[in-house]
């Protein structure tokens, strides 16, 4: 991949409150560029940039621009957005993916994962295991993760991990050593249309793969895609059958945020793991972290020390307070089989009643998805709607979140965050929990709830 950094000094980011730009903008500032970047919203994640000495703008002017040798941008900006029309015939112009491919390319060997659910969580656990067997990883995660102190660490070892995005064909502008496949379910069909041109993209991604595919065994939609890829190197299976190569048994909950299972490669046993996050799902992104942590040649100390000392991912079921016995928390599920595992937990755990306040994210998805969505919220007790969140889309399918409310028994919605706020918390109990879900601004909510229960009852 031709090296389009070389030369360049000054770098601006067009969306760089993004969960996967502000990472990489924060990366080139370190290595010495001068960064400055632009977004619509004022956000804890453009305030983290601006103390990382990237020069920010709220709101998108073709004057932020001005000096600029290079341009990122996210798939969320248009083509006809001020600063991409100011850039001009002089002004290198490349989407986050291909800056990212760039640094896939550098490295020795790239780990990148895959998937339309748990690539964030499975990212960071298999980060926490290098890091545990003294590795000096390079990573690009697309969640605020302790031990990276964000989203990104730049190391000198030769091994990057990253999470590998499928929206518009992205993750095809990598450079995989190793990819990691964890499940394929239909989603950005805005873009795709089809199952098969979905299952296409992921198929020609495995051809890509220089190395080892290590995939879901249990989910058919992966084998298909690996079938057809017609790849020839080596590949590892996972899941939660002992088909698989790897795959756990004795799982056990140990408390409502930490559970244990035992370690299996081809029926012989390798060691019992510990994770501190909750589900059955991250059982499953634990084995996969594992398997690939294994073919880096992790040892067994590394994976019980790494899994054990991960306690999740910003957004990622995070824990935000107890206020009056009412507990906060936050999630990115932003697709029906993200909301059926987040729900699904919750509701294991010991609290009276599950209160799911979901922000729906583009109209195409609720659209194409609003039975799915009807069926997964209404495992909660109670469950509250924001209004979509159309994010690069423009409402031409004539959607609103009142549609999908009338599909849930007993769900309102309301308009204004403040709205939903102000009923959530009047309405709330001792013992309930309280999480917001979706992967727009919806987490804004959990804190107006927070405060709002903090002068209900105060601490």
């Amino acid at each position: 991949m031709e090296d389009f950094l070389t030369g360049k000094k000054r770098v601006h980011f067009i969306g760089v409150g993004g969960s996967g730009m502000y990472p990489l903008a924060r990366v080139l500032r370190e290595q010495g560029f001068t960064v400055t970047g632009s977004d619509v919203n004022e956000t804890d994640t453009l305030a983290a940039a601006g103390k990382a000495g990237i020069k920010v703008f709220v709101g998108h002017s073709p004057e932020n621009v001005d000096g600029a040798d290079l341009i990122v941008y996210s798939s969320a900006i248009s083509a006809d957005n001020p600063e991409i029309l100011a850039a001009g015939k002089d002004v290198a112009l490349h989407d986050r993916a291909e800056l990212l491919g760039l640094f896939t390319s550098r490295h020795s060997r790239s780990v990148c994962v895959a998937g339309t659910h748990g690539k964030t969580t499975a990212v960071s656990m298999l980060v926490h295991i290098l890091l545990a067997a003294g590795v000096d990883v390079s990573a690009f995660v697309g969640g605020k993760l302790k031990a990276l102190d964000g989203g990104a660490r730049m190391g000198k070892s030769g091994i990057m991990v990253c999470e590998a995005c499928e929206f518009k064909g992205n993750f095809l502008k990598l450079s995989s050593d190793i990819t990691v496949i964890l499940n394929i379910d239909e989603d950005h069909m805005d873009y795709f249309k089809t199952a098969d041109n979905l299952r296409g993209a992921f198929s020609e991604f495995c051809k890509k793969t220089s190395e080892t595919l290590i995939i879901n065994g249990d989910d058919e939609n992966t084998r298909i895609s690996v079938n057809d890829s017609g790849f020839k190197g080596a590949v590892i299976t996972f899941g939660n059958s002992d088909k698989n190569d790897y795959y756990p048994m004795n799982v056990k909950k140990l408390s409502d945020f930490e559970s244990s299972f035992e370690l299996f490669k081809n029926g012989k046993f390798i060691d019992e793991m510990v994770i501190g996050v909750p589900g059955g799902h991250n059982v499953t992104n634990a084995v996969a972290a594992c398997a690939a942590g294994i073919c880096l040649k992790a040892d067994n100390n590394a994976l019980k020390k790494g899994l054990s000392g991960f306690r999740g991912v910003g957004r990622r079921f995070e824990r935000l307070a107890v206020i009056g016995g009412v507990t906060v928390a936050d999630d990115y599920a932003h697709h029906p089989a993200e909301i059926t595992a987040t729900l699904k937990t919750a509701k294991s755990m010991n609290f009276k009643r599950v209160w799911a306040v979901h922000q729906p994210f583009t109209y195409s998805r609720t659209a194409a998805l609003l039975d799915g969505f009807a069926e997964s919220l209404s495992i909660a007790d109670r469950v509250t709607l924001t209004e979509i969140m159309g994010g690069r889309e423009k409402n031409v399918y004539n959607i609103r979140a009142a549609d999908l409310s009338e599909k849930i028994d007993g769900c309102d919605w309301f308009a204004s965050f403040g709205e939903v706020a102000d009923f959530v918390a009047s309405g709330a109990k001792e013992g309930d929990l309280i999480i917001t879900m979706g992967c727009g601004d919806v987490n804004k909510v959990a804190a107006m709830i927070a405060e709002r229960l903090k002068r209900r009852d105060p601490v």
